[in-house]
């Protein structure tokens, strides 16, 4: 039990070395929505009946593409190993998506742009406003402004087609 409590107890300050959980989280969100942008961007293109959609896709396979990259470096700097895929969710929606077609896919497309857009906002804001990790939180900082612009730009796309928010 002496062994146990003298291994914790020497244990604990080199868990306060490591990155916080908060950032970690942080990481694997962004990474899992950006591939999820990318994927679904492609997805948008191809099967878009507006172009606007098509070109809103484009812009998210530019722009998330950059920012995985990004993101990708620094998680490589500080030996964070990123997911491979968007989550189990992220790729149900995208499936689902992928069985639509016509003005069905562009509404649906539109709704999901949205949402994802406003919670990644959500998270990038929650890690500016209280990650650990300054290079984290600059690299949120630097991301938010591109973020918040596709939240406008398809908010203007869901105006134009007559969705509601």
């Amino acid at each position: 039990m002496k062994h146990l409590v003298a291994v914790l107890m020497l244990a604990v300050p080199m868990l306060a070395f490591s990155m916080d959980e908060k950032d970690e989280s942080f990481f694997k969100h962004a990474a899992e929505g950006g591939m999820a942008e990318v994927n679904d961007g492609k997805l948008a293109q191809d099967k878009g009946s507006s172009q606007a959609v098509k070109d809103f896709g484009a812009m998210m396979v530019k722009d998330h593409s950059a920012a995985n990259d990004k993101l990708q470096a620094l998680a490589a700097t500080q030996d964070i190993k990123l997911p491979s895929s968007p989550s189990l969710t992220q790729m149900a929606s995208a499936k689902e998506l992928k069985m639509k077609s016509g003005d069905s896919f562009d509404k649906s497309y539109i709704k999901g742009q949205i949402k994802a857009h406003q919670d990644t906002i959500a998270l990038f804001q929650k890690e500016i406003a209280s990650g650990k990790d300054a290079s984290a939180q600059q690299f949120a900082s630097a991301t938010l402004p591109t973020i918040q612009m596709h939240l406008t730009k398809i908010n203007q796309i869901a105006a134009a087609a007559g969705l509601s928010n």
